[in-house]
C-alpha cells in the first residue's frame, strides 16, 4: 500500500501472489485489511464501479501506517493530505496499477517496473509523473514504456492537452539520459474504453498534439485483462479514403 498510494483489495491480492506471500484467499486477505483500518494504519474507500457490477474498496495509508513505517526506518512519504485527492487521481492511480499487475504477470520480457516514473519537461523545467513505467529486457536489450492514464472528469480535454504538451516537450528534446533513460521511452495512453480512444485521438490531431518521430501507442482498461497483452496496442493510421482508423498493433515482445 505504500509502494502503490492507492490499490483495490483485488490488486493487493494479485500483487502478494506475483510476490510469492502467501494470503490463501480474498476472503482472508480482506479480513486483515479490516483490522488494518480499524487499527488507523490503512485508511478504506468504496467506489462504485464504472460497469455498475458492485463495489470495490480502495486502500490507502493511515497515520499509524506511516507511523509504523518510519519506525522501522522504511521510506514513507504519505502526508494526511493524500488521503482527500480528488477522485480520478485514485483512479489513475488504479489503472497505473493494472498495468503493472497485467505485465508483471503475462510479458515474459518484463524486466522492472516504476509506480510514478518522473519525466522533465526540458524547457519550462515542469516535472510530469506518469502513472506507470515498465522496462521489459530480451537477449540484453532493453526498452521502455510510459503509461498515461487518462480518465474522464470535468474539463478532461483541458487537462488532457496540458499534459500532453509537457510530454511533447520532453520527447522532441530529448537527448540520451535525459530523466534517467538511455533511449526515449515510448508512450502509451491509457483510455476508459474503445470510444475513450477516439475522443483522446481527436484532441491529439487538433490541437496539434503529436510527436515528431515517435509513433503514440493507445490502449484501453480492458485490454489489460487479455490472456496475452502482444495485441493490446491500438495505432491511428490513415486508410485508402484518407480517412483515420484503428490499427491493432502486434508486439511479440509482449508475448
Amino acid at each position: 500500500v505504500n509502494e502503490f498510494e492507492f490499490i483495490t483489495s483485488r490488486q493487493l491480492l494479485q500483487m502478494l501472489e506475483i510476490k510469492g506471500i502467501e494470503v490463501k484467499s480474498q476472503d482472508k486477505l480482506n479480513n486483515k485489511l479490516d483490522q488494518l483500518v480499524k487499527s488507523k494504519i490503512l485508511t478504506r474507500y468504496y467506489f462504485n464501479s464504472d460497469e455498475g457490477k458492485g463495489v470495490y474498496r480502495i486502500y490507502c495509508l493511515d497515520k499509524m501506517g506511516k507511523y509504523l513505517l518510519t519506525s522501522k526506518e522504511i521510506e514513507c512519504k504519505w502526508q494526511p493530505s493524500d488521503n482527500i485527492k480528488p477522485v480520478v487521481m485514485m483512479k489513475k492511480r488504479l489503472a497505473g496499477n493494472q498495468v503493472l499487475i497485467a505485465y508483471l504477470r503475462k510479458v515474459k520480457a518484463f524486466d522492472s517496473y516504476v509506480v510514478k516514473p518522473a519525466i522533465t519537461a526540458k524547457k519550462s523545467g515542469k516535472i510530469l509523473k506518469a502513472n506507470a513505467g515498465v522496462k521489459l529486457t530480451k537477449r540484453g536489450i532493453s526498452v521502455d514504456f510510459l503509461f498515461e492514464a487518462v480518465r474522464r472528469e470535468e474539463d478532461w480535454e483541458t487537462k488532457f492537452e496540458e499534459r500532453m504538451r509537457l510530454y511533447k516537450e520532453f520527447y522532441e528534446n530529448f537527448v540520451q539520459f535525459d530523466s534517467g533513460y538511455e533511449r526515449a521511452p515510448q508512450l502509451i495512453l491509457v483510455a476508459e474504453d474503445e470510444k475513450h480512444m477516439v475522443e483522446i485521438f481527436k484532441i491529439i490531431i487538433t490541437k496539434g498534439l503529436q510527436i515528431n518521430n515517435m509513433r503514440i501507442y493507445f490502449t484501453q482498461d480492458l485490454s489489460q485483462n487479455a490472456t496475452k497483452l502482444d495485441k493490446s496496442f491500438i495505432e491511428f493510421g490513415i486508410d485508402e479514403n484518407g480517412k483515420y482508423r484503428m490499427n491493432t498493433v502486434e508486439v511479440k515482445l509482449l508475448g
